[in-house]
């Protein structure tokens, strides 16, 4: 059987945050202070996991990714603040030429964010290097965690994924209040990177031993079962959930940014739900 390892899941966590920060960084939409946000949420998640595994129990590979994690995240983000002038090229395009706009229809030109185009910008294969590192230590944790291994290892990487893609994809919403006029695309994209992960999700914790021996009382989750059908709720509810918060975004007021971080909030829940639950019982 696959116990639950708390250090283990701490790095799963912020891996996968990491992973999803790049997928949204290259896209050069976002504003730079949201890749500082997630460095520094999941960074801190990195420095955790350490903390975490040396009182539970250290796993010496694990643990050293996970500072290499932590590092690798440091420097991404001093190396972003230190090039903030430049802006990011989509959102630089944007500020200036809806400036320009208004100053073209009312003849008065609008104090804007100002750009530095000499300053290198930010390269986003550096968001990329934290989770290359962190995945070596999501295997040793996952090798660590019980047998047969390579289905442990597989439930902490779709795990890292999963719970990277929501938790992403919450706070990007959110950071459409900080940045008016963004395009919905990145919020799209890692709502779909979310419902697409979802399936693997289920299936790793299907596999024998899983959770269809929790269902059919192989497994005594001693609770009468009650344990076996909330996660089968939590997965379905959040598949209801990537499925509503994918219509929501296609409505055109911006209030459905908001509707879509709210239902994305809900999703967050029961996606912690689906992979937690399963892990505890089947620990």
């Amino acid at each position: 059987m696959i116990h639950l390892d708390a250090a283990t899941f701490l790095l799963q966590w912020a891996v996968g945050g990491l992973a999803f920060t790049w997928v949204t960084t290259r896209r050069r939409e976002v504003g730079l202070g949201y890749g500082w946000m997630m460095r520094a949420v999941f960074g801190t998640m990195a420095i955790a996991s350490v903390a975490v595994g040396q009182v539970l129990g250290p796993v010496v590979v694990r643990d050293v990714a996970a500072v290499g994690v932590a590092l690798a995240t440091g420097f991404a983000l001093v190396v972003s603040v230190q090039r903030k002038a430049a802006g990011v090229a989509l959102q630089r395009d944007t500020v200036e030429r809806r400036s320009a706009r208004v100053a073209a229809m009312t003849g008065i030109d609008r104090e804007e964010q100002r750009f530095d185009r000499t300053v290198a910008e930010f390269p986003p294969a550096l968001d990329l290097v934290a989770p290359a590192i962190g995945v070596i230590g999501l295997i040793a944790g996952g090798i660590d965690a019980g047998s047969p291994e390579w289905l442990s290892v597989a439930r902490v990487l779709v795990g890292a994924a999963f719970l990277g893609s929501v938790t992403a994809a919450m706070l990007l919403g959110h950071w459409y209040l900080v940045q008016p006029g963004l395009a919905r695309g990145p919020l799209l994209e890692l709502v779909r990177w979310t419902g697409w992960i979802l399936p693997f999700e289920v299936l790793v914790m299907l596999l024998p031993t899983g959770m269809i021996s929790v269902l059919n009382g192989t497994i005594d989750d001693e609770y009468g079962g009650i344990l076996g059908w909330m996660w089968v709720t939590c997965a379905v509810t959040t598949a209801g959930l990537v499925a509503v918060t994918r219509l929501a975004l296609k409505e055109r007021q911006y209030s459905a940014v908001m509707a879509a971080t709210g239902l994305l909030y809900l999703a967050i829940l029961t996606a912690f739900g689906t992979d937690l639950v399963a892990r505890a019982v089947l620990g």
